[in-house]
Formats: structure tokens, C-alpha cells, sequence
């Protein structure tokens, strides 16, 4: 049997066949796929995604995979943030790249102020919660 810990501290426990299967979706195959890969039914897959457990540590995988991507796409926001900037202000460069650098410098700067807005706002409405 494969543990896996879920958000709520308790233990799921699936069986060797679920964890290689899970490990399957998780990396991205469809469920004819992970079904294939492991010599079962797409239909048993279909059954144990409505399992609780199978379904939690599904989704708990897919949150860690999720996290650490967007870990990595913060990280390589310095550099494209850097990139704009160097093409925005290359005075030599054409002038339609420098619009368009420039332009999405100011567009993704708005929505990140409009989402720290909102986070802030949230975060004050969840402290006035009782």
C-alpha cells in the first residue's frame, strides 16, 4: 500500500496499481491513457476518481505539481520582466516591439495591482469574520 498525506493531516492509502495510476494522470496522461499504461479498464479509473481517498490524494498531487510550477513562473517572471524592459528602452530597436513591450509592462502591472486589491480586500473581510 502507497500513503499519501492529504491537507488535513490524515493518511490515504491507495494500492500500488492507484498510486502508478495517479502518477500517470498526474504527469499529464488522459485517463484512456493511465488506464492503458497500467493494463486496466478507463473504466476502473473512472471508479476511483469517485472514491474519496483516490480523489484526495489526486487532487493533493495536483495542487504540489500546480505549486511548483507556479514557482517557477514567478521565477522566470524577473527575466521577462527584464526582457521587456530591455526592449522598451532599446532606443535602436524598431518602434512597434518597443509599443508592444512597453505596453505589456503597463497592462501586467495593472492586473497585478488589481490583484493585490483584491487579496487585500479579501484579507480584511476574512478578518471581520468571526
Amino acid at each position: 500500500m502507497k500513503s499519501n498525506g492529504n491537507e488535513g493531516g490524515e493518511v490515504l492509502e491507495l494500492t500500488g496499481k492507484q498510486g502508478a495510476v495517479l502518477a500517470a494522470l498526474i504527469g499529464g496522461a488522459s485517463i484512456e491513457g493511465a488506464a492503458k499504461a497500467n493494463k486496466i479498464r478507463p473504466a476502473t479509473v473512472h471508479a476511483w476518481l469517485k472514491i474519496a481517498a483516490f480523489a484526495d490524494a489526486y487532487r493533493v498531487a495536483l495542487n504540489d505539481v500546480i505549486a511548483h510550477s507556479g514557482g517557477q513562473l514567478k521565477a522566470a517572471c524577473a527575466v521577462a520582466v527584464a526582457t521587456l524592459r530591455e526592449v522598451a528602452e532599446d532606443s535602436a530597436a524598431p518602434s512597434a516591439p518597443r509599443v508592444s513591450a512597453a505596453r505589456a509592462i503597463i497592462e501586467l502591472s495593472q492586473r497585478m495591482i488589481e490583484q493585490e486589491e483584491v487579496i487585500s480586500r479579501i484579507e480584511a473581510l476574512e478578518a471581520l469574520a468571526p
